[in-house]
């Protein structure tokens, strides 16, 4: 099981540059599990990319339903009080928004106090580099954006 933070899941239902990667580390491990504010996350970046006429109104609707059809697949964290309390102190360790810090504290919650022992996949760099100071094992972009790599 891996963890999972919106900015990779947005890229399993939208394409965009890290679509191949994230498709391939879900092949490898299908088990996901993110914060339960996810689906507003990516609900708000496909409705965002429609607006924008990034997507066309068929994309979206193609976009809308494979995002319905991975999160019946998904577990989520949902206990709203031990997230924000993890978020709060990470907000104080690094430059985060409060959405991410969110995503990150229900990461904290899962690995239970382990953060080593659950691999974390993101594709935004400044949540990916506060995840890997937490101690988690990331799947990111790797440095010379051509594949994958885990850093941590």
């Amino acid at each position: 099981m891996r963890y999972w933070d919106s900015s990779a899941l947005v890229a399993l239902v939208v394409d965009e540059p890290g679509t191949a990667l994230v498709r391939r580390w879900l092949r490898e491990d299908t088990r996901i599990v993110t914060w339960a504010l996810s689906r507003l996350e990516i609900a708000g970046a496909v409705e965002r990319r429609a607006r924008e006429r990034r997507i066309t109104a068929a994309q979206r609707r193609a976009a809308l339903r494979r995002f319905d059809e991975l999160a019946a697949t998904w577990g989520e964290v949902s206990d709203l009080l031990a997230v924000r309390s993890r978020a709060l102190a990470l907000l104080g360790r690094h430059p985060l928004r409060a959405a991410d810090a969110a995503q990150l504290g229900a990461a904290l919650l899962v690995a239970e106090g382990e953060p080593a022992s659950l691999q974390l996949v993101c594709l935004d760099r400044s949540v990916a580099a506060a995840a890997e100071r937490e101690g988690f094992p990331v799947l990111t972009w790797p440095d010379d954006d051509t594949e994958g790599s885990v850093r941590g």
